[in-house]
């Protein structure tokens, strides 16, 4: 349990600190990088545009542009890893428990997610919109979203977190059952299930397709849905 208000400033301080300049910085990666790789998709794909994401350069595109680009690719993969790591050691960081620690990574994640998007739109004028698709992740196969799914998940990420916090601090621990953990876990595979639905798709480079809205919108309730039942009953004993 947090000791006292101190801690609790202190933690979310560095939590959302750390979120928003990760995010900025991961941004300006993704800047860079949309600048290193544009020459190649100009190659294969003479009509797009300098902002589109898609459609993603194939596996044999990346071959044939030349080693140096396979080695970027590699790289990326890296850096995604190190990404995941680099937020879970700031949430451990700042932890006295396993629930804290998945507390303050659900914060540190959401936060660094939107300052990524906000960062972007400063840097590059995109995304022009929330609907607008975006490469999410490439592990271990990509995903693809418009702009608003991976938000609403980092928005509901930060929530859960700050709410499981707050009630530690206040000396009320929500406390999650097999069946709230349940809840949970089927909520995540559901959303990863909606992120890569298309992936065989995108891999082959092609334009994303509708995005699967319901299954998304599934894995928000049933996740939000368990939380809100753990909370109840925490709040009841």
């Amino acid at each position: 349990m947090l000791t006292g208000f101190s801690d609790w400033k202190r933690t979310t301080l560095a939590l959302l600190l750390f979120g928003i300049a990760f995010g900025y910085v991961e941004a300006a990666a993704a800047h860079y990088l949309g600048t290193v790789y544009e020459p190649v998709r100009k190659r294969f794909y003479p009509d797009s545009a300098p902002s589109d994401v898609f459609p993603l350069l194939t596996l044999k595109q990346v071959q044939e542009a030349g080693p140096e680009y396979l080695v970027l690719l590699k790289t990326e993969l890296a850096r995604e890893f190190a990404t995941l790591l680099m937020l879970a050691a700031a949430a451990l960081a700042v932890s006295r428990n396993t629930g804290h620690w998945l507390a303050a990574f659900l914060i540190a994640f959401g936060t660094w997610d939107i300052s990524f998007y906000a960062s972007l739109k400063v840097l590059s004028d995109w995304p022009d919109s929330l609907l607008t698709w975006d490469l999410l992740f490439l592990i271990p196969v990509p995903w693809a979203a418009p702009v608003l799914a991976p938000i609403l998940v980092s928005v509901t990420m930060i929530g859960s977190g700050f709410v499981y916090l707050t009630r530690e601090w206040n000396g009320r621990p929500v406390r999650l059952g097999p069946l709230h953990w349940f809840g949970l876990t089927a909520a995540g595979l559901l959303l990863i299930l909606a992120f890569t639905w298309d992936f065989r798709n995108t891999s082959a480079g092609g334009i994303p397709q509708s995005f699967a809205w319901l299954l998304f919108g599934v894995g928000e309730a049933l996740g939000v849905g368990a939380y809100l039942h753990a909370l109840t009953a925490s709040a009841e004993r």
